[in-house]
């Protein structure tokens, strides 16, 4: 009897991580930014979710007709790499919410990269980059791409 009770709870606990795990990676899909000009791919890479930019609304440089590239960049060495399939989120960790934290976000309209957190909350994702505290910085709404 007691060996089926230990097998029934450590059965349990097997269940329990499986579900956490599941849970944790509902945040990997496309997501498409608050103005609709851009998609971001998240995934996951060992135990951090990281995310490229996937989609572009105008991925060609207007006067040149060539793909969008990394201008502003404060390394001249990288204003020549494309931004598609480039990737802005990086290292984060789920917590045990909805929350996914001790990330960074890199902006390629100004060149910065800030730390970030994420909250999803069902087809809606709050992406907020700040700098130092969480209550400095900005946040924007990502919807999932279905």
């Amino acid at each position: 009897m007691l060996k089926k009770l230990s097998f029934l709870a450590v059965l349990l606990l097997c269940l329990q991580a499986a579900a956490f795990a599941q849970k944790a990676d509902d945040i990997i899909g496309k997501w498409l930014n608050p103005t609709g000009e851009g998609q971001i791919q998240i995934y996951k890479k060992g135990s951090q979710y990281f995310g490229k930019l996937a989609w572009m609304k105008a991925p060609n440089d207007e006067a040149t007709g060539k793909p969008r590239t990394d201008i502003h960049n404060p390394d001249a060495a990288l204003h020549q790499r494309p931004l598609l399939g480039l990737e802005l989120l990086k290292s984060f960790v789920h917590d045990g919410d909805d929350v996914y934290e001790d990330g960074s976000i890199y902006d390629p309209k100004n060149g910065k990269t800030y730390s970030c957190k994420m909250t999803l909350n069902g087809n809606k994702l709050k992406i907020r980059g700040y700098i130092g505290i969480s209550l400095i910085g900005r946040t924007e709404v990502f919807t999932r791409v279905k």
